[in-house]
């Protein structure tokens, strides 16, 4: 069954965006609470709300919040390597061509279903009962998510994320060499007009920013495909927002498009990477509870190791 919260705004909540405080009261991540107030669910005063309003003291907030759903995932028994694992969270290396969640396509042998048997049934968020999922990484992008375990590290890691208080570090190998060794790329992110399983810079897109820095700069000796870039670069990437797909898109718009990435960028006959070539290495964030710094990060898998050899080498990726 559907419930209804209402409540008066706060001192501290004034100031705030109406969806991040949402966020904290339903315990629901800030997109779900802002599909809800664009799908007119949340009152404000008696009149529908924006995301981005910011509240004021004293306001009458009703939400019409739409009931959990549960899961349909089932527990396997996959091997997954975890990090860090404590009482209400734990830090996993997702592997590459690993599902982060069950969805059409991959209805099974994804994270969610290795995490439930391993750590059993996981708090909600976006609306789903149990997943513990607090962020997603594409399935062919390897390396580090923070689960949530219990539903106060939920609430709070999912705050946390809402606020850009967890840090996303990526290594991702490009074709080319940026101009700028270090620079910044914000250009809003939408659904691509011509393929709904894509996503583009788009002018009236959400808003999305992406750090990057040059590490190590490839020069092969010899390209196995003349039509492929005689370079290559190894980026370090940090995320200020998490649009789906971000890095990858951000990385073809300044045309270095990440190697093996054959959805945003080229295929080259000969490349050895079968899919994108982006690590999640690092994340750091401050224990929720103990105000502990934490940082965690994650060595390269195999195939990027191998790659990065290689171009070290003198060879082509």
């Amino acid at each position: 069954m559907k419930d209804n919260l209402e409540f008066v705004t706060t001192r501290e909540d004034a100031g705030q965006r109406l969806d991040v405080i949402l966020a904290h009261r339903l315990q629901r991540s800030r997109t779900v609470c802002a599909e809800l107030i664009r799908g007119g669910r949340v009152l404000v005063n008696g009149r529908p709300g924006k995301p981005a309003s910011i509240v004021e003291e004293r306001q009458r907030i009703a939400v019409d919040v739409p009931p959990l759903r549960d899961s349909s995932a089932l527990p396997q028994d996959i091997p997954i390597r975890i990090v860090h694992d404590e009482a209400d969270f734990s830090v996993v290396d997702k592997p590459a061509g690993m599902a982060t969640h069950p969805a059409r396509g991959n209805l099974d042998g994804t994270l969610v279903n290795a995490l439930l048997a391993k750590l059993g049934p996981l708090p909600s968020i976006n609306g789903v009962r149990r997943p513990g999922i607090v962020h997603r990484l594409d399935k062919d992008t390897s390396g580090l998510l923070v689960i949530a375990k219990t539903d106060r590290a939920m609430s709070a890691l999912t705050q946390a994320m809402a606020k850009r208080q967890i840090k996303r570090s990526y290594d991702a190998l490009v074709w080319g060499i940026p101009t700028n060794p270090r620079g910044v790329i914000e250009a809003p992110i939408g659904r691509d007009s011509h393929a709904r399983t894509k996503f583009a810079v788009r002018e009236h897109g959400r808003r999305a920013v992406t750090h990057y820095r040059v590490a190590e700069t490839f020069s092969p000796v010899a390209p196995v495909d003349k039509a492929a870039p005689p370079s290559a670069a190894l980026l370090l990437v940090e995320l200020e927002t998490g649009r789906t797909h971000q890095i990858r898109i951000h990385c073809a718009a300044i045309s270095h498009p990440i190697i093996g990435d054959e959805v945003y960028g080229p295929a080259y006959a000969g490349q050895i990477m079968k899919r994108q070539a982006l690590h999640a290495a690092e994340l750091a964030f401050t224990h929720p509870f103990t105000g502990e710094h934490l940082r965690f990060c994650a060595p390269w898998p195999d195939d990027f190791a191998a790659l990065v050899s290689r171009l070290r080498a003198g060879g082509t990726p």
